[in-house]
């Protein structure tokens, strides 16, 4: 039994690994804005990983990661960031009982949503960018509309690159008539 615990827990870690890599690079090489698949991958996470906790070590190690790169925000802001993006592992662990093509893009855009709406509050409320009032709370959010589709488009995107590359990987070999 400790043999197939340690295989779990190596093959959670190889995804893990994984995700935050290819995170990384996605984060870091050129990109519309709004594209990166931290939202996607850590719903991934939460809904593939056995080892619960390690579905927030995958959004919260990459932007730490690509952090280390990129210039940076007023703490408050980056917390915020943070949070936002360890939501979908939540989610993911919260609907694995429940069928992928229903619960996935329902977690994903909530989580997309709620993105939109704490970062840019996090961005008025922590930064100079707009007064502290009701004008510049509108203004800080209208500011960002332009930025919600392209983010609730991108983790749709991202989401489907991830489960329909694992339902090829999974059910492909059963299609052909091969067992892996």
């Amino acid at each position: 039994m400790a043999t197939k615990d340690a295989r779990t827990l190596g093959m959670d870690l190889l995804l893990v690994a994984f995700l935050i890599a290819f995170d990384v690079l996605a984060r870091l090489v050129p990109h519309a804005p709004g594209l990166w698949p931290f939202a996607a991958s850590a719903l991934f996470a939460g809904r593939m990983v056995r080892t619960p906790m390690l579905a927030f070590v995958v959004p919260l190690a990459a932007l730490t990661l690509s952090n280390t790169v990129l210039p940076g925000d007023d703490w408050r802001i980056t917390l915020t960031v943070y949070l936002s993006i360890a939501l979908p592992a939540l989610l993911g662990m919260l609907t694995k009982g429940y069928r992928a093509l229903t619960a996935v893009p329902a977690a994903i855009i909530g989580s997309s949503l709620m993105f939109f709406i704490t970062t840019n509050f996090a961005v008025w409320a922590f930064s100079t960018l707009y007064s502290h009032g009701w004008n510049g709370l509108v203004q800080c959010y209208v500011a960002a509309l332009p930025f919600l589709d392209k983010t609730i488009l991108g983790d749709l995107f991202w989401a489907a690159v991830l489960f329909g590359g694992a339902a090829l990987v999974q059910y492909a070999p059963r299609l052909s008539g091969r067992s892996v």
